[in-house]
């Protein structure tokens, strides 16, 4: 098996985060020829924006916090030599977990459901964690 395979759900990842910034780019253009933006905030504080654009941005910077985690698990299975079938798979279902999360957080947001999603991504890493410990201490 090529153990490379591995960076396509990495890839995937960094994907999202570059669709997100372009989208969050076109929500706040729109927003700021719709006049829906508080100019003396817009530099500082969230609030300066309409809802649309807020959402995108909490979105981005969730992809700053377990998905940093998803990199360093890949790496480090990729590094010892610990990528498997399973590894892939997994990989996989996360990376496809932060698309899903993503089109809800910065769609109808529906908290409720983007939880699941998020919790099941959360779960994607807890078993990357468990595949690199089970690669350094020998399974």
């Amino acid at each position: 098996m090529n153990a490379n395979l591995i960076f396509y759900p990495i890839l995937l990842q960094a994907f999202i985060v570059i669709v997100l910034y372009i989208l969050l780019g076109v929500r706040k253009k729109k927003a700021a020829g719709a006049g829906q933006v508080n100019e003396e905030r817009r530099g500082l504080y969230d609030d300066a924006w309409p809802e649309e654009v807020i959402k995108v941005n909490n979105c981005i910077r969730n992809q700053f916090e377990v998905p940093v985690l998803f990199y360093v698990l890949v790496l480090m299975l990729w590094a010892t030599g610990g990528i498997s079938i399973t590894a892939i798979v997994v990989a996989w279902l996360f990376a496809v977990s932060r698309v899903i999360h993503a089109w809800i957080h910065t769609g109808s947001n529906y908290v409720p459901l983007r939880r699941k999603v998020f919790t099941f991504g959360c779960l994607m890493v807890m078993v990357l964690l468990v595949l690199n410990l089970l690669t350094l201490f020998g399974h």
